[in-house]
């Protein structure tokens, strides 16, 4: 659950700031991205670890009112649903500290009953918030039945992802921070994306995505192709990246051309930042295409 406070403008350390306003939304990454890639127009299985508590039954009536299917959810009694706490400037910019709560005791077991529905999939995609052992055991599960994974790297780990991980990975995608944690190449500029992108793809990536922000994505698949930001008035970024990874998943799905899919997403990345709130914030297919089509 997000907790968001808008502000003129973000604390500096040890400094207190009156807000504007307080809202409360939906979130989380991979609740983002299945609820973005639902609206993009997918079919969506989310596999996911709630409390059993306010927050998780809000989810869950959420994820059923955005048609994410919710056969492979849990709600733990044991540990409470993640939160996020965070600080949105006029500008869009943003500050934000989570508790991962009920998502740190994701576990393999229970992404094993997903197996079945996982292995007709056209894509499994999966984020780094839930932990490192239930990351690689879905890459490796999906890898083994011959489902394509996409796996945004992000948050960027505290551990190095391995080569022999990666290289189940069909298309990975990272931003310019994640990038320069996961090959040491610092991404200040359009080569430095191409360098780092080139870095991941030589892991074993046959797909890889630098998102760049206000810039738009480099993605290198045979070569290396830019598809520039559309231009909104930004009033939050929060989410912009997970609207990105439902559209791509999606438009991948649809076998649209790998150009023409980094567009898309970007199409709905942009929309997302045009809202305050991550899920809240988050296109329908019908925007995205419109939009898209300008």
């Amino acid at each position: 659950m997000d907790m968001y406070i808008l502000l003129d403008r973000l604390p500096g350390k040890g400094e207190t700031v009156l807000g504007n306003e307080f809202q409360m939304k939906p979130g989380g990454k991979g609740a983002n991205q299945a609820v973005a890639a639902a609206r993009a127009g997918s079919q969506v299985y989310l596999v996911a670890n709630l409390g059993d508590d306010l927050f998780g039954r809000n989810m869950v009536n959420t994820f059923e009112k955005e048609r994410v299917a919710i056969d492979f959810v849990s709600q733990d009694r044991a540990h409470p649903t993640g939160v996020a706490m965070i600080m949105v400037d006029g500008a869009g910019e943003n500050l934000i500290a989570v508790a991962p709560g009920a998502n740190s005791y994701l576990a393999p077991d229970q992404v094993k009953k997903s197996r079945p529905r996982a292995r007709e999939a056209d894509f499994v995609l999966l984020q780094l918030e839930i932990p490192p052992e239930t990351v690689e055991f879905t890459i490796r599960m999906a890898y083994d039945d011959r489902t394509p994974v996409m796996l945004n790297a992000a948050p960027a780990p505290r551990e190095a992802v391995s080569r022999d991980l990666v290289a189940k990975v069909d298309t990975l995608i990272v931003n310019e921070y994640e990038a320069a944690v996961l090959t040491g190449i610092g991404v200040e500029t359009d080569a430095d994306a191409e360098r780092a992108a080139k870095a991941l793809q030589s892991m074993g990536a046959r797909r890889v995505v630098v998102t760049l922000g206000a810039k738009g994505a480099l993605g290198l698949a045979e070569a290396a192709m830019y598809a520039p930001a559309r231009k909104v008035q930004v009033v939050d970024t929060v989410g912009a990246g997970d609207a990105f990874c439902g559209a791509l998943v999606t438009a991948l799905s649809e076998k649209m051309y790998f150009s023409e899919s980094l567009s898309f997403a970007n199409a709905a990345a942009a929309l997302a930042c045009a809202k305050v709130g991550a899920q809240s914030s988050l296109p329908s297919r019908v925007d995205i295409e419109s939009f898209w089509k300008q």
